[in-house]
């Protein structure tokens, strides 16, 4: 039988790689973005279909989940729309913070929360959100980036209690930098007296020895939908990987001092 992957954010980058896989896979793919009409990939897909949605928007949630499941039985729901907002906090406007929790956090938990009766009622569904390895971890002038990923992180741990009762899975894909065209969509804040700080960490940024691709990436999604396993994370990235084992062996302040060496070092 044919299963369906409901796929929030497919215009680009994670998302759009994963609608290519999972349709390669054989399965059907609902893919979603603010502007479909403005898709010149997916749509020429057979077992493709696009529809509107922004996470920002919560009748728009409510129409297209309800659409969604009118065209098909929903297996999997890959909540995977974001954006990045770095700069220092004292940079921060009112609204990019508001904006960046709505669209990151909000826009998942909302998603997530259309969807829980329609797999409750046939105890079976299973979440996939796309996370960061900065949930995990916080690094310099992203604060509200990493809030929204660690956020996640503690919502998913929770929420899986209960939705582990209902036969209904969550996980969550962390990975480290990815080369997708998420930089050129980051809105950047600065401020003259964090400008070292902001310039050191472009340049790790940009220098970073490890990156995944998106394609790498989406065969983690497809791993976690696929195994039957209930695991919770799934680091994935080299970077991603290393830097956290690091973590977890130094402890979090000695593993806070790495990173400020790395940091003083440039």
């Amino acid at each position: 039988m044919t299963k369906t992957i409901f796929i929030t954010g497919a215009s680009s980058g994670i998302g759009k790689a994963t609608a290519k896989l999972f349709a390669d896979k054989g399965w059907n793919v609902i893919a979603t973005m603010r502007k479909p009409e403005n898709e010149q990939e997916l749509n020429l897909l057979e077992n493709v279909t696009l529809l509107p949605l922004d996470v920002t928007n919560l009748a728009q949630i409510r129409e297209t989940t309800q659409k969604a499941l009118e065209l098909d039985d929903i297996d999997v729901v890959f909540n995977n729309a974001g954006y990045v907002l770095l700069g220092p906090l004292e940079a921060n406007t009112d609204e990019q913070i508001v904006a960046q929790m709505e669209t990151n956090f909000l826009g998942v938990i909302r998603v997530t929360q259309a969807f829980i009766p329609y797999f409750r009622e046939k105890k079976s569904g299973l979440f996939i959100t796309n996370g960061s390895s900065a949930g995990l971890m916080g690094f310099p002038v992203s604060s509200m980036y990493d809030a929204s990923k660690w956020a996640i992180e503690g919502w998913s741990e929770s929420l899986s209690y209960e939705l582990n009762e209902q036969g209904i899975g969550i996980k969550t894909i962390e990975p480290g930098m990815v080369a997708t065209d998420i930089g050129s969509r980051a809105v950047f804040v600065g401020h003259p007296a964090y400008e070292t700080l902001m310039n050191k960490f472009t340049k790790i940024m940009t220098g970073a020895e490890y990156i995944s691709t998106p394609e790498q990436i989406a065969e983690v999604v497809y791993e976690a939908a696929t195994d039957g396993k209930n695991t919770l994370r799934y680091v994935c990235g080299d970077d991603a990987k290393n830097l956290y084992a690091q973590r977890l062996a130094e402890g979090d302040e000695a593993f806070r001092v790495t990173i400020k060496q790395m940091f003083d070092a440039l």
